[in-house]
């Protein structure tokens, strides 16, 4: 004769709770974004057509990826229009809740920031590769030496290319009392 067997609930102290609810919640997301990447790699053809069907126009960047059937780039310089909108929004959420509070550091004349990067090109093609690289080397199938190398191959590069002041910023705010944005011109095209 089976038993009939019934579990205790669980109880939350409140305090735990809000915390708990917010690590569901990104568990969640994370769990949602893992599974549309996934179903992008197994069927190529199902985000072509997706693609197709939401009359979204790949950038010119991105014409020779989109031929022979190719996977579509994830790289953000081959998106346009509202693919372009969200993965900039989703790119701005990491960047200010996670890359610069960690990694921001003081805004000088040697390490130039500037609050308006998402007009900035260069700026926002290299946070979107780290963003990409944080994704991949920062999840478990990465192994326990995945961080390491992200910050060594990734981070560490990219934030000295746009921190220098030469960089994309260099023209840009040199003190975070007194933000100033101005882009550089781009070099003149050989005709």
């Amino acid at each position: 004769m089976p038993q009939d067997v019934h579990a205790d609930p669980v109880r939350v102290a409140d305090h735990d709770l809000e915390d708990l609810v917010a690590t569901v919640t990104r568990l969640v997301t994370d769990s949602r974004k893992h599974g549309q990447r996934i179903a992008c790699l197994e069927e190529p053809e199902a985000l072509l057509a997706e693609s197709k069907a939401s009359t979204l126009t790949p950038s010119p960047w991105a014409a020779s990826s989109l031929s022979a059937g190719a996977t579509p780039s994830f790289f953000i310089l081959a998106l346009d229009g509202a693919a372009y909108a969200n993965e900039l929004a989703a790119l701005s959420e990491w960047v200010h809740h996670l890359l610069l509070p960690v990694y921001g550091r003081e805004i000088s004349t040697g390490r130039p920031w500037c609050g308006q990067w998402t007009e900035h090109p260069e700026a926002v093609a290299r946070l979107h590769g780290l963003w990409l690289a944080w994704q991949q080397l920062t999840d478990a199938e990465a192994g326990p030496s995945g961080p390491s190398t992200w910050h060594r191959d990734h981070l560490d590069p990219v934030w000295l290319q746009l921190r220098s002041p030469d960089g994309p910023f260099g023209a840009c705010t040199t003190s975070a009392g007194r933000p100033a944005h101005r882009l550089l011109p781009a070099p003149e095209t050989a005709v």
